[in-house]
This record gives C-alpha cells, structure tokens and sequence, in this order.
C-alpha cells in the first residue's frame, strides 16, 4: 500500500517536470481589449470659489426714432409719412400749426393761441382735438370748466361727402380732462410715469404719432448690425387691433344713428371677414386716404379676386355704368368719426361687415342701441335711393331688387362644346 502510493506521487512529479520542459518562452502582451462601460458616477466633490465676473452683456433695443430708420428706408418712410398713423399725436413747434399732408387745422379752439397749445390729437384727413400746456385736453376756455356747450373738436371738411368744417363739443366743460391716449397714439408707449412729468399726460413715451418702431419693435441693436439683426414684424390681425379695438361685440356704440366708435375690429368681427389679416386687403404703409388722393387702388387686392362669380354679374346693368362697386353696397359708410348726415345713411368712415341680408331693412335694433350683424337695405341701397341720387324705392322694392342680386339666370340653352381632338 505504501509502496503503491509512492509510485502514485512518483508518476505526478514525473508528469509535472514533462510539462514544464515543454513550455515555450513568455510571449509578448497582446493587444489592450476594448473599453468596459463606465461605472456609476462618484459623489460630487465640494464647490470651488466663485470667479470673477464676466464682462457686461449687450444691452436690450431702444427707440431711435423714425429719422434713423428712414436714413435706409428713405421711400418707405415717405410713404409711410403721408399715410394718418404718424398723425396720431403732433407736437407743436414755435407756437405753428402742424403742417399735414392733405389737412389744414386753422386755428384752435376759441380764446385759444397755437402757443397755448402742447399737442394736437389727429387732425389728419377727419378731425382734430387739443392739448393744453399741462398736459390736459381742452373742454372749455382757459381758465374756465363747466360749459357743455364749448366747442373743442375741430371737424375737417369732407369734400367727398360734402361735408363743410365745423366744430362740435367733446366732453366739454369738464375740468382737466387728462390725456390717456399714449397707447395708441404714440410710440413706445409705458404707462409708468407722466411724459416730461406734466399733470395731464398719463404715461411716458419715445416719440408722438404711431410711428416706425411702433410696429416694428425698438430699433438700436437693428442698427447696429442690420444683416445680423431683423426687425420682426407680427402680420397677425392681432397686432392691429391693439389699438384698432375698445370694447366687446356687444358694446359697439351706437350715436345719431350710425356706429360712432370706429376703432373697434368687432365691426370687423361681426362681418364674414374676420379669418382674413388686415395686410391682406391693406399695406401697413400706405393709407387709404393717400392712395385714394394719388387715384390708387386703395387695397392691394380686389374684391373679385375671390368673389369673382359675384362680381361677374349682377341683376342691375345699371348700377356698373353708374360707377357702383362692390364697396358701395358692401361696405356702406355705416360708421361716423366725425360727421355724418343719419337722413341719407352717410357718415364719414366705411363698415367692414360685408355680409347683406337682402330682407333686412333697417341696420339696429328696435331702440336702436344694438347694431345687426348683417347690413340691412337702408345702407345699403338708400344712401342712393333716398338721398336724391336715384329713385326712392319703397321696402318692398329693395328687397325685391336684393334678393338673388348675384344669382345668375338659368341658360335658355347649352352651349355647344366643340371636343379638343
């Protein structure tokens, strides 16, 4: 037994001393094998000490004012300057009436002299108010409050409609009357403060009238760099009705019969049109005053551009020999800005409401504080018939005449094809 385990260990070294006589030399190390993936992230370390500041940043735009801008924009801004929104506010200057561009305000209110005069609110092609040396607009003679009767509104003569210049009363007789306009007749408008700290004048601005950066947005850093730089411009009807906007579709005001609060877009909104942006039908900086003064367009599209079928007939073969457009009947002068004369349905300023309703007669509602959302036929038709123009019609005959106005009549027959061969 002994002996057998002897030989056993014997057998083992035996085999043991074989195997390592036959090894070969260590090789060199093999290449390094690919990364393993990283292992979770240790605990962060302790923060270091702050170091020191970094150089100021550019600072945000500021206004420059329109010269600046029309120093590259020379022709925009000339014919954005005969257009009424720069005309929105005008400072007076070594006591002289502003100058505009196809408006004349003669003189200012009575017992008034240009040097007591700050401002002028408008006066661009329709009416004009004024402000006093304090800021506050004038309802009465100086140094007096009271009289309802004082006339502060100067209305500028309406050739077109036959309107003569007159003045009327605008919240007379009430005492400092202060100016909060700024928002919509001025250029980079804050409410904060009171501009050149005068009692009147609630908030603060950068320049009078709606001009350039008014839409545009401030201009400093445009200048700077203009390539790198744009000024973005929002085309959304939403921009314009920031100003052109007062109250709700239901508030419209109602006055002497005709809508007299014209800068509402709900008159707009009430029509068929409210899905179209104004710079569809208008150019921002183009009037429709001085394209109409220059024989122009007055919109860079017409209306038979998408009512062509309409536009391509009508039941009265008169009506286009007589000058009668689209606009006559579609958007009748339903609103008064300044003048109007309620017995021929004319006031100063035209609807956009479109939409006719050829059963509807009358434009307002039975006590006649509510305004229908479709045009009635008094518009419509008797700002002709009826105002000495053409025939009186009864209502009977409008509603006939309306109705099916654009409808054409059926073929007597059909017309022969000839097939393309």
């Amino acid at each position: 037994m002994k002996i057998r385990w002897l030989l056993v260990v014997a057998g083992i070294l035996l085999m043991t001393l074989s195997m390592t006589a036959c090894a070969g030399a260590e090789g060199p190390e093999g290449a390094r094998g690919p990364a393993g993936p990283a292992g979770p992230e240790g605990p962060a370390g302790p923060a270091g000490e702050a170091g020191e500041p970094g150089p100021t940043g550019p600072s945000g735009a500021e206004y420059v004012g329109d010269q600046i801008c029309s120093g590259c924009h020379s022709e925009l801004a000339a014919a954005y300057m005969q257009s009424g929104h720069p005309w929105n506010l005008n400072l007076i200057q070594n006591s002289t009436a502003p100058e505009y561009p196809f408006s004349e305000i003669p003189t200012p209110p009575d017992g008034y002299e240009w040097a007591d005069i700050l401002y002028v609110i408008s006066g661009y092609n329709w009416k004009a108010r004024f402000v006093d040396l304090e800021g506050y607009i004038i309802t009465d003679a100086p140094d007096s409050s009271g009289n309802s009767d004082f006339l502060n509104q100067y209305n500028l003569p309406n050739q077109d409609l036959d309107f003569t210049a007159n003045w009327v009363s605008y919240h007379a007789g009430e005492a400092d009357l202060p100016f909060t306009c700024g928002s919509c007749h001025t250029t980079g408008y804050s409410p904060q403060g009171s501009q050149n700290d005068l009692p009147g004048l609630v908030g603060t601005w950068a320049q009078e009238g709606v001009r350039c950066e008014a839409c545009h947005g401030p201009g400093s850093l445009h200048i700077g760099n203009p390539e790198g730089i744009s000024m973005q411009i929002d085309r959304d009807a939403a921009a314009c009705t920031e100003c052109h906007e007062r109250t709700t579709a239901d508030m419209l005001s109602v006055e002497d019969g005709f809508i007299s609060n014209h800068e509402d877009a709900y008159d707009l909104i009430q029509g068929r049109h409210t899905v179209i942006d104004c710079v569809t039908c208008h150019d921002p900086h183009s009037g429709v005053v001085q394209l109409r003064q220059a024989g122009l367009p007055t919109t860079q599209i017409e209306c038979a551009t998408c009512h062509w079928e309409e536009a391509a007939y009508q039941n009265n073969e008169r009506h286009p020999l007589m000058g009668v457009t689209c606009v006559t009947c579609h958007m009748p002068r339903l609103i008064q800005l300044a003048q109007g004369d309620a017995e021929t349905f004319t006031g100063d300023f035209r609807t956009h409401r479109m939409a006719i309703d050829p059963t509807q007669i009358g434009q307002f509602s039975d006590d006649g504080t509510q305004v229908l959302p479709q045009i009635g036929l008094n518009f419509t038709c008797r700002q002709c018939h009826g105002s000495g123009m053409g025939t009186v019609k009864t209502d009977e005959e409008l509603i006939s005449a309306a109705l099916g106005y654009h409808e054409r009549p059926e073929l007597l027959s059909t017309p022969e094809v000839t097939p393309t061969p």
